[in-house]
Protein backbone atom coordinates (compact mmCIF):
# COMPACT_ATOMS: atom_id res chain seq x y z
CA UNK A 1 0.00 0.00 0.00
CA UNK A 2 1.33 3.46 -0.43
CA UNK A 3 2.12 5.94 2.20
CA UNK A 4 2.44 9.57 2.20
CA UNK A 5 5.97 11.36 3.06
CA UNK A 6 5.94 14.37 5.01
CA UNK A 7 8.40 17.04 5.00
CA UNK A 8 8.66 20.50 6.76
CA UNK A 9 7.06 23.08 4.83
CA UNK A 10 9.25 25.56 3.66
CA UNK A 11 7.54 28.55 2.51
CA UNK A 12 11.11 30.54 1.45
CA UNK A 13 11.31 27.45 -0.96
CA UNK A 14 7.73 27.32 -2.25
CA UNK A 15 7.56 31.43 -3.05
CA UNK A 16 10.91 31.04 -4.44
CA UNK A 17 9.03 29.40 -7.71
CA UNK A 18 8.30 31.77 -10.01
CA UNK A 19 5.06 29.60 -12.02
CA UNK A 20 4.02 28.88 -8.08
CA UNK A 21 3.68 32.88 -7.49
CA UNK A 22 1.88 33.35 -10.94
CA UNK A 23 -0.07 30.10 -10.01
CA UNK A 24 -1.34 31.58 -7.06
CA UNK A 25 -2.38 35.32 -8.29
CA UNK A 26 -4.32 33.28 -10.96
CA UNK A 27 -6.52 31.24 -8.52
CA UNK A 28 -6.96 34.63 -6.56
CA UNK A 29 -8.17 36.42 -8.78
CA UNK A 30 -10.35 33.66 -10.64
CA UNK A 31 -12.20 33.05 -7.11
CA UNK A 32 -12.53 36.51 -6.96
CA UNK A 33 -14.47 36.98 -9.76
CA UNK A 34 -16.41 33.33 -9.70
CA UNK A 35 -17.17 33.86 -5.87
CA UNK A 36 -19.00 37.53 -6.59
CA UNK A 37 -20.55 35.46 -9.61
CA UNK A 38 -21.92 32.60 -8.12
CA UNK A 39 -23.32 34.64 -4.87
CA UNK A 40 -24.72 37.37 -7.04
CA UNK A 41 -26.79 35.22 -9.55
CA UNK A 42 -27.73 32.77 -6.70
CA UNK A 43 -29.06 36.29 -5.00
CA UNK A 44 -30.91 37.52 -8.42
CA UNK A 45 -32.30 34.37 -9.46
CA UNK A 46 -33.92 34.28 -5.73
CA UNK A 47 -34.92 37.79 -5.72
CA UNK A 48 -36.67 37.48 -9.23
CA UNK A 49 -38.63 33.77 -8.51
CA UNK A 50 -38.62 33.88 -4.70
CA UNK A 51 -38.04 30.43 -5.26
CA UNK A 52 -35.43 27.96 -3.51
CA UNK A 53 -36.17 25.25 -6.36
CA UNK A 54 -35.25 28.24 -9.47
CA UNK A 55 -31.99 28.42 -7.28
CA UNK A 56 -30.75 24.82 -7.10
CA UNK A 57 -31.72 24.82 -10.71
CA UNK A 58 -28.73 27.10 -11.12
CA UNK A 59 -26.28 24.45 -8.77
CA UNK A 60 -27.96 21.45 -11.25
CA UNK A 61 -26.64 23.30 -14.52
CA UNK A 62 -23.59 24.41 -13.03
CA UNK A 63 -22.27 20.85 -12.18
CA UNK A 64 -24.28 18.59 -15.00
CA UNK A 65 -21.40 18.81 -17.52
CA UNK A 66 -19.40 16.98 -14.45
CA UNK A 67 -21.22 13.96 -15.50
CA UNK A 68 -19.22 13.55 -18.90
CA UNK A 69 -16.48 16.17 -19.25
CA UNK A 70 -13.98 14.33 -16.86
CA UNK A 71 -14.30 10.79 -18.68
CA UNK A 72 -12.40 13.10 -22.01
CA UNK A 73 -10.96 15.47 -19.69
CA UNK A 74 -8.70 12.88 -16.95
CA UNK A 75 -7.38 11.83 -20.49
CA UNK A 76 -6.61 15.13 -22.08
CA UNK A 77 -5.01 16.41 -19.07
CA UNK A 78 -2.48 13.18 -19.03
CA UNK A 79 -1.86 14.09 -22.51
CA UNK A 80 -1.63 17.83 -23.14
CA UNK A 81 0.25 20.55 -21.50
CA UNK A 82 -1.97 21.73 -18.63
CA UNK A 83 -0.76 25.35 -18.72
CA UNK A 84 -2.23 25.68 -22.26
CA UNK A 85 -5.17 23.68 -21.24
CA UNK A 86 -6.22 26.13 -18.27
CA UNK A 87 -5.67 29.32 -20.31
CA UNK A 88 -7.99 27.94 -22.84
CA UNK A 89 -10.57 26.85 -20.70
CA UNK A 90 -9.94 30.80 -18.59
CA UNK A 91 -10.50 32.38 -22.18
CA UNK A 92 -13.84 30.18 -23.25
CA UNK A 93 -15.93 30.94 -19.90
CA UNK A 94 -14.08 34.78 -20.24
CA UNK A 95 -15.92 35.52 -23.20
CA UNK A 96 -19.23 34.00 -22.31
CA UNK A 97 -19.40 35.73 -19.10
CA UNK A 98 -18.74 38.88 -20.79
CA UNK A 99 -21.73 38.27 -23.28
CA UNK A 100 -23.87 37.62 -20.64
CA UNK A 101 -23.11 41.18 -18.85
CA UNK A 102 -23.58 43.04 -22.04
CA UNK A 103 -27.14 41.38 -22.32
CA UNK A 104 -27.98 42.56 -18.88
CA UNK A 105 -26.62 45.71 -19.19
CA UNK A 106 -29.29 46.29 -22.01
CA UNK A 107 -31.98 45.09 -19.76
CA UNK A 108 -32.38 42.00 -21.42
CA UNK A 109 -31.51 39.07 -18.97
CA UNK A 110 -33.73 35.92 -18.46
CA UNK A 111 -33.32 32.97 -16.64
CA UNK A 112 -32.44 31.52 -19.58
CA UNK A 113 -29.23 33.27 -19.82
CA UNK A 114 -28.16 32.97 -16.58
CA UNK A 115 -28.48 29.09 -16.83
CA UNK A 116 -26.81 28.95 -20.27
CA UNK A 117 -23.89 31.05 -19.00
CA UNK A 118 -23.65 28.55 -15.88
CA UNK A 119 -23.74 25.24 -18.49
CA UNK A 120 -20.58 26.85 -19.99
CA UNK A 121 -18.81 28.08 -17.38
CA UNK A 122 -20.12 24.47 -15.51
CA UNK A 123 -18.62 22.95 -18.32
CA UNK A 124 -15.00 24.73 -18.09
CA UNK A 125 -14.88 24.17 -14.84
CA UNK A 126 -15.24 20.44 -14.89
CA UNK A 127 -12.21 20.27 -16.44
CA UNK A 128 -10.46 23.55 -15.55
CA UNK A 129 -9.84 22.21 -11.36
CA UNK A 130 -9.08 18.91 -12.61
CA UNK A 131 -6.32 20.75 -14.72
CA UNK A 132 -5.19 22.82 -12.28
CA UNK A 133 -4.83 20.46 -9.60
CA UNK A 134 -2.62 18.62 -11.88
CA UNK A 135 -0.37 21.33 -12.31
CA UNK A 136 0.35 22.17 -8.90
CA UNK A 137 1.96 18.97 -8.75
CA UNK A 138 4.31 20.42 -11.61
CA UNK A 139 5.82 23.08 -10.24
CA UNK A 140 6.60 22.77 -6.66
CA UNK A 141 9.18 20.61 -5.23
CA UNK A 142 7.25 17.02 -4.46
CA UNK A 143 8.42 17.68 -0.60
CA UNK A 144 6.53 20.70 -0.31
CA UNK A 145 2.65 19.52 -1.58
CA UNK A 146 1.42 20.14 1.67
CA UNK A 147 2.70 23.39 2.03
CA UNK A 148 1.92 24.30 -1.99
CA UNK A 149 -2.10 23.23 -1.37
CA UNK A 150 -2.18 25.23 1.67
CA UNK A 151 -1.06 28.31 -0.06
CA UNK A 152 -2.95 27.63 -2.99
CA UNK A 153 -6.03 27.20 -1.09
CA UNK A 154 -5.62 30.44 0.94
CA UNK A 155 -5.21 32.13 -2.82
CA UNK A 156 -8.66 30.79 -3.44
CA UNK A 157 -10.12 31.94 -0.11
CA UNK A 158 -8.92 35.73 -0.39
CA UNK A 159 -10.03 35.78 -3.62
CA UNK A 160 -13.84 35.11 -2.38
CA UNK A 161 -12.92 36.41 1.02
CA UNK A 162 -13.13 39.66 -0.95
CA UNK A 163 -15.47 39.08 -2.95
CA UNK A 164 -18.07 38.08 -0.24
CA UNK A 165 -17.01 41.41 1.61
CA UNK A 166 -17.99 43.53 -1.48
CA UNK A 167 -20.33 41.41 -3.90
CA UNK A 168 -23.66 43.14 -1.75
CA UNK A 169 -22.67 46.46 -2.23
CA UNK A 170 -21.37 45.82 -5.87
CA UNK A 171 -24.85 44.22 -6.51
CA UNK A 172 -27.11 46.76 -4.84
CA UNK A 173 -24.70 49.62 -6.68
CA UNK A 174 -23.81 47.93 -10.34
CA UNK A 175 -26.26 44.99 -10.52
CA UNK A 176 -26.10 41.25 -12.01
CA UNK A 177 -24.54 43.57 -14.91
CA UNK A 178 -21.57 44.43 -13.16
CA UNK A 179 -21.11 41.22 -11.05
CA UNK A 180 -20.87 38.98 -14.43
CA UNK A 181 -18.79 42.02 -15.99
CA UNK A 182 -16.37 41.62 -13.31
CA UNK A 183 -16.17 38.04 -13.40
CA UNK A 184 -15.69 38.02 -16.85
CA UNK A 185 -12.18 40.09 -17.25
CA UNK A 186 -10.84 37.90 -14.02
CA UNK A 187 -11.17 34.90 -16.35
CA UNK A 188 -8.85 37.09 -18.46
CA UNK A 189 -6.43 38.06 -15.83
CA UNK A 190 -6.35 34.74 -14.86
CA UNK A 191 -5.41 33.24 -18.01
CA UNK A 192 -2.52 35.81 -18.59
CA UNK A 193 -1.00 34.39 -15.37
CA UNK A 194 -1.54 30.92 -15.92
CA UNK A 195 0.51 31.06 -19.23
CA UNK A 196 3.10 32.92 -17.48
CA UNK A 197 3.33 29.78 -15.08
CA UNK A 198 6.69 28.89 -17.51
CA UNK A 199 7.99 28.43 -20.40
CA UNK A 200 7.58 26.09 -23.97
CA UNK A 201 5.25 22.87 -24.04
CA UNK A 202 5.62 20.24 -21.36
CA UNK A 203 4.22 17.14 -21.60
CA UNK A 204 3.04 14.99 -18.47
CA UNK A 205 3.90 12.15 -19.98
CA UNK A 206 7.74 13.32 -20.13
CA UNK A 207 9.00 11.62 -16.92
CA UNK A 208 7.17 8.13 -16.56
CA UNK A 209 7.30 5.89 -13.80
CA UNK A 210 6.48 3.05 -15.96
CA UNK A 211 8.27 1.63 -18.71
CA UNK A 212 5.26 0.98 -20.80
CA UNK A 213 3.76 4.44 -21.90
CA UNK A 214 2.20 3.94 -25.16
CA UNK A 215 0.18 1.43 -26.75
CA UNK A 216 -0.18 -0.07 -30.04
CA UNK A 217 -3.11 2.34 -30.53
CA UNK A 218 -0.80 5.24 -29.68
CA UNK A 219 2.05 3.98 -32.07
CA UNK A 220 -0.71 3.77 -34.82
CA UNK A 221 -2.53 7.16 -34.30
CA UNK A 222 1.07 8.60 -34.57
CA UNK A 223 2.10 7.13 -37.98
CA UNK A 224 -1.21 7.52 -39.83
CA UNK A 225 -1.29 11.30 -38.76
CA UNK A 226 2.64 12.05 -39.58
CA UNK A 227 2.10 10.57 -43.12
CA UNK A 228 -1.65 12.45 -43.40
CA UNK A 229 -2.51 8.95 -45.51
CA UNK A 230 -4.81 7.35 -43.21
CA UNK A 231 -7.43 9.61 -41.39
CA UNK A 232 -9.64 6.63 -40.61
CA UNK A 233 -6.32 4.93 -39.09
CA UNK A 234 -5.36 7.88 -36.91
CA UNK A 235 -9.20 8.50 -35.90
CA UNK A 236 -9.87 4.82 -35.02
CA UNK A 237 -6.32 4.46 -33.20
CA UNK A 238 -6.99 8.01 -31.47
CA UNK A 239 -10.12 6.46 -30.13
CA UNK A 240 -8.43 3.58 -28.96
CA UNK A 241 -6.13 5.43 -27.15
CA UNK A 242 -8.27 7.54 -25.12
CA UNK A 243 -10.55 4.31 -24.41
CA UNK A 244 -7.28 2.71 -23.25
CA UNK A 245 -5.91 5.53 -21.18
CA UNK A 246 -9.44 5.56 -19.52
CA UNK A 247 -9.38 1.61 -18.80
CA UNK A 248 -5.88 1.97 -17.49
CA UNK A 249 -6.88 5.31 -14.74
CA UNK A 250 -9.89 2.90 -13.44
CA UNK A 251 -8.09 0.12 -13.32
CA UNK A 252 -5.40 1.91 -11.08
CA UNK A 253 -8.30 2.98 -9.23
CA UNK A 254 -9.47 -0.30 -8.21
CA UNK A 255 -6.16 -1.33 -7.03
CA UNK A 256 -5.62 1.96 -5.00
CA UNK A 257 -8.14 1.71 -1.54
CA UNK A 258 -6.75 4.52 0.04
CA UNK A 259 -6.60 6.35 -3.02
CA UNK A 260 -10.69 5.94 -3.29
CA UNK A 261 -10.92 6.71 0.23
CA UNK A 262 -9.44 9.77 0.60
CA UNK A 263 -11.26 10.80 -3.34
CA UNK A 264 -14.49 9.80 -1.82
CA UNK A 265 -14.29 12.02 1.43
CA UNK A 266 -12.65 15.11 -0.61
CA UNK A 267 -15.85 14.46 -3.51
CA UNK A 268 -18.07 14.55 -0.64
CA UNK A 269 -17.17 17.64 1.18
CA UNK A 270 -16.58 19.54 -2.50
CA UNK A 271 -20.44 18.60 -2.94
CA UNK A 272 -21.40 20.22 0.11
CA UNK A 273 -19.82 23.29 0.10
CA UNK A 274 -21.88 24.16 -3.56
CA UNK A 275 -24.71 22.50 -2.50
CA UNK A 276 -25.37 23.89 0.38
CA UNK A 277 -25.54 27.59 -1.57
CA UNK A 278 -29.50 26.75 -1.91
CA UNK A 279 -30.01 26.43 1.61
CA UNK A 280 -27.43 29.60 2.45
CA UNK A 281 -29.21 32.33 0.18
CA UNK A 282 -33.04 31.55 2.13
CA UNK A 283 -31.11 31.43 5.23
CA UNK A 284 -29.84 34.91 4.85
CA UNK A 285 -32.89 35.73 3.25
CA UNK A 286 -35.38 34.21 5.22
CA UNK A 287 -34.49 33.88 8.57
CA UNK A 288 -31.76 36.31 9.02
CA UNK A 289 -33.55 38.80 6.85
CA UNK A 290 -30.09 40.29 6.19
CA UNK A 291 -30.42 41.12 2.33
CA UNK A 292 -27.71 40.73 -0.21
CA UNK A 293 -25.11 42.22 2.35
CA UNK A 294 -25.92 39.53 4.70
CA UNK A 295 -25.25 37.10 1.95
CA UNK A 296 -21.69 38.62 1.43
CA UNK A 297 -20.99 38.62 5.20
CA UNK A 298 -21.48 34.57 5.42
CA UNK A 299 -19.28 34.35 2.16
CA UNK A 300 -16.78 36.32 3.86
CA UNK A 301 -16.76 34.54 7.08
CA UNK A 302 -16.32 31.13 5.53
CA UNK A 303 -13.46 32.31 3.30
CA UNK A 304 -11.90 33.87 6.46
CA UNK A 305 -12.42 30.56 8.03
CA UNK A 306 -11.05 28.79 4.98
CA UNK A 307 -7.99 30.60 4.77
CA UNK A 308 -6.89 30.07 8.51
CA UNK A 309 -7.96 26.33 8.37
CA UNK A 310 -5.52 26.37 5.62
CA UNK A 311 -2.55 28.01 7.33
CA UNK A 312 -2.96 25.68 10.25
CA UNK A 313 -3.44 22.56 8.38
CA UNK A 314 0.44 22.94 6.75
CA UNK A 315 2.20 23.27 10.17
CA UNK A 316 0.44 20.03 11.77
CA UNK A 317 2.87 17.28 12.51
CA UNK A 318 1.99 14.34 10.96
CA UNK A 319 0.38 12.69 13.49
CA UNK A 320 -2.70 15.04 13.92
CA UNK A 321 -3.38 15.41 10.39
CA UNK A 322 -5.85 12.17 10.00
CA UNK A 323 -7.36 12.42 13.39
CA UNK A 324 -7.91 16.19 12.77
CA UNK A 325 -9.53 15.44 8.95
CA UNK A 326 -12.07 13.18 10.68
CA UNK A 327 -12.75 15.90 13.24
CA UNK A 328 -13.27 18.21 10.70
CA UNK A 329 -15.73 15.98 8.44
CA UNK A 330 -17.49 15.36 11.98
CA UNK A 331 -17.51 19.14 12.97
CA UNK A 332 -19.36 20.01 9.61
CA UNK A 333 -22.03 17.28 10.35
CA UNK A 334 -22.83 18.72 14.01
CA UNK A 335 -22.19 22.40 12.73
CA UNK A 336 -24.91 22.48 9.75
CA UNK A 337 -27.58 20.45 11.97
CA UNK A 338 -27.26 23.28 14.07
CA UNK A 339 -27.27 26.10 11.68
CA UNK A 340 -30.92 26.50 11.14
CA UNK A 341 -31.26 27.29 15.11
CA UNK A 342 -28.90 30.33 14.64
CA UNK A 343 -31.34 32.90 14.07
CA UNK A 344 -29.12 35.83 14.01
CA UNK A 345 -26.08 36.92 11.57
CA UNK A 346 -23.13 37.26 13.96
CA UNK A 347 -23.41 33.49 14.71
CA UNK A 348 -24.68 32.57 11.66
CA UNK A 349 -21.19 34.03 10.57
CA UNK A 350 -19.14 32.17 13.36
CA UNK A 351 -20.68 29.17 12.14
CA UNK A 352 -19.49 29.69 8.35
CA UNK A 353 -16.33 30.38 9.55
CA UNK A 354 -16.50 26.71 11.57
CA UNK A 355 -17.53 25.17 7.98
CA UNK A 356 -14.82 26.95 6.02
CA UNK A 357 -12.02 25.83 8.48
CA UNK A 358 -13.37 22.44 8.88
CA UNK A 359 -13.29 22.33 4.49
CA UNK A 360 -9.70 23.77 4.08
CA UNK A 361 -8.53 21.46 7.02
CA UNK A 362 -10.20 18.68 5.34
CA UNK A 363 -8.80 19.85 1.47
CA UNK A 364 -5.33 20.20 2.38
CA UNK A 365 -4.60 17.06 3.97
CA UNK A 366 -6.24 15.10 1.28
CA UNK A 367 -5.08 16.77 -1.80
CA UNK A 368 -1.41 16.92 -0.42
CA UNK A 369 -2.03 13.13 0.55
CA UNK A 370 -2.79 12.45 -3.44
CA UNK A 371 -0.37 14.66 -4.58
CA UNK A 372 2.25 12.24 -2.37
CA UNK A 373 0.28 8.85 -3.58
CA UNK A 374 -0.41 9.40 -7.05
CA UNK A 375 1.99 9.34 -9.99
CA UNK A 376 2.17 12.43 -11.90
CA UNK A 377 1.03 11.08 -14.89
CA UNK A 378 -2.37 9.58 -13.30
CA UNK A 379 -2.97 12.37 -11.69
CA UNK A 380 -5.58 14.08 -14.02
CA UNK A 381 -7.43 10.67 -14.16
CA UNK A 382 -7.61 10.69 -10.72
CA UNK A 383 -8.61 14.36 -10.06
CA UNK A 384 -11.30 13.73 -12.89
CA UNK A 385 -12.74 10.85 -11.20
CA UNK A 386 -13.25 12.82 -8.25
CA UNK A 387 -14.78 14.90 -10.00
CA UNK A 388 -17.21 12.76 -11.34
CA UNK A 389 -18.16 11.64 -7.97
CA UNK A 390 -18.66 15.22 -6.92
CA UNK A 391 -20.97 15.92 -9.82
CA UNK A 392 -23.03 12.89 -8.88
CA UNK A 393 -23.28 14.08 -5.29
CA UNK A 394 -24.09 17.88 -6.25
CA UNK A 395 -26.85 17.04 -8.27
CA UNK A 396 -28.41 14.76 -5.96
CA UNK A 397 -28.42 17.46 -3.46
CA UNK A 398 -28.95 19.93 -5.16
CA UNK A 399 -31.69 18.94 -6.31
CA UNK A 400 -33.30 17.28 -3.05
CA UNK A 401 -32.08 20.15 -0.77
CA UNK A 402 -34.49 22.46 -3.28
CA UNK A 403 -37.37 20.77 -2.63
CA UNK A 404 -36.88 19.56 0.81
CA UNK A 405 -36.20 23.41 1.93
CA UNK A 406 -39.19 24.64 0.12
CA UNK A 407 -41.74 21.74 1.08
CA UNK A 408 -40.39 20.76 4.14
CA UNK A 409 -38.41 24.15 5.86
CA UNK A 410 -34.83 24.75 6.35
CA UNK A 411 -34.43 22.66 9.42
CA UNK A 412 -34.97 19.68 6.82
CA UNK A 413 -32.48 20.93 4.61
CA UNK A 414 -29.42 21.07 6.96
CA UNK A 415 -30.69 18.15 8.38
CA UNK A 416 -29.70 16.88 4.75
CA UNK A 417 -26.76 18.45 4.65
CA UNK A 418 -25.57 17.24 8.10
CA UNK A 419 -26.52 13.74 6.88
CA UNK A 420 -24.00 13.94 3.75
CA UNK A 421 -21.77 14.81 5.87
CA UNK A 422 -22.06 11.81 8.08
CA UNK A 423 -21.19 9.65 5.51
CA UNK A 424 -17.81 11.74 5.06
CA UNK A 425 -17.03 11.60 8.22
CA UNK A 426 -17.18 7.17 8.01
CA UNK A 427 -15.16 7.76 4.55
CA UNK A 428 -12.49 9.96 6.39
CA UNK A 429 -11.98 7.34 9.19
CA UNK A 430 -11.77 4.26 6.59
CA UNK A 431 -9.20 6.38 5.10
CA UNK A 432 -7.50 7.25 8.33
CA UNK A 433 -7.04 3.66 8.82
CA UNK A 434 -5.90 2.71 5.77
CA UNK A 435 -3.13 5.30 6.09
CA UNK A 436 -2.04 3.41 9.73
Amino acid sequence: MATTATHTVDWKLIWAQRGFRYFFVAMFVSLFGSGMNFAGVSWYILAATHSTVKVSWQVIVMTLPGLFVPFLGGVLIDRLDRRYLGVALDLVRGCFVLATAYIAWHGHLQLWHLYAMTLITGTGSAMYWATVNALVQEVIPASQFTGANAAVLVGVQSGMLIAGAFVGFIYNSAGIAGILFIDGLTYFVSAYCLYQVRRGYVSPREHQRYPREYNEATEATAEALETVENPEVAEAGLSLAVYADMREGFAYLRQQPLVRALGVTHSIMMAGVVSANVVLVALANDILQAGPQGLGFLETGWATGAIVGGLIASQLRPALRMPLYVAACAGLAAGHMATPFVAFLVGAVMMQILFGFCRALGGVVAQSSLMTIVPRHFMGRTQSAMAILTTVVQLFMSVALGWVAQGAGLIAGYALLALLYAGATISAIRARQLMQ
